[in-house]
């Protein structure tokens, strides 16, 4: 059986980086056995194009963040989380992971750090695909607290995204007036020539073939996502009977 020792030492030392890494890889590692999986990321350059791995620890790390925000760690995001190791991982590698998580859900996160690294090694649409999980967790209570959305907001503005592209994925789990055109992230006083543009572009940037190479898990959210953008320009086209 696979374990996660390795991967989370230097999983960890690749999203933190320098000393922090050094320090907190050790530190997680030596909870686990040596492992096999993803080892080939360990020693990897800076700026190598992110493997499964580093999305996976990444995702963890960001977690306990957010499940932290409200001061309340509620079962619901344990099982949201769980759910989306068992998908990617099996039960094993998922008892290691939430061992993990239980770990830094204990001690304060170095957020800047993280996001940092984040920001330098991971490409656009995996950004995105961190913060609609990030909203996933948050509303795996069925409510999104204030505390939550800030913590989320303020990470992807570390990680490199802009406002837009936030707001664009918040709209599609925090409904508001004109929510359909804060998925598009343009104003409602937007031209039809100028929706029909700004669609065009984000269906590129939101479709599930940016993620082919990640878990089946992480493809189908990509997939629900795209579906929800695609759904908010149909909505806009009604409305303003584009053809």
């Amino acid at each position: 059986m696979v374990k996660l020792g390795k991967w989370i030492g230097g999983g960890l030392g690749w999203a933190f980086g320098g000393p922090i890494g050094g320090l907190l890889g050790f530190f997680l590692g030596s909870f686990f056995d040596a492992a096999t999986i993803i080892t080939k990321n360990i020693n990897a350059p800076q700026g190598k194009v992110t493997q499964r791995g580093d999305f996976i620890l990444s995702f963890l790390v960001l977690s306990a963040a957010v499940m932290k925000a409200d001061k309340i760690i509620k079962k619901s995001e344990l099982d949201f989380v769980k759910k989306f190791l068992l998908a990617n991982f099996g039960e094993h590698q998922t008892y290691e992971s939430l061992r993990v998580l239980k770990e830094l859900l204990q001690k304060d996160i170095p957020l800047d750090e993280v996001c940092m690294q984040i920001n330098q090694n991971m490409s656009n649409p995996l950004k995105l695909q961190i913060i609609h999980y990030l909203y996933g967790i948050a509303n795996a209570d069925g409510e999104i607290h204030q505390s939550e959305i800030n913590i989320i907001e303020q990470i992807a503005i570390k990680i490199g995204l802009t406002q837009r592209e936030h707001n664009s994925v918040k709209s599609m789990f925090v409904k508001e007036t004109d929510s359909a055109y804060e998925i598009l992230g343009v104003p409602k006083s937007a031209s039809n020539d100028e929706i029909k543009k700004v669609y065009r572009k984000m269906a590129v940037k939101f479709h599930p073939d940016k993620v082919a190479n990640m878990g089946e898990d992480i493809q189908n959210a990509a997939k629900v996502k795209f579906q929800t953008l695609n759904e908010a320009y149909e909505r806009i086209k009604k409305e303003r009977n584009i053809i």
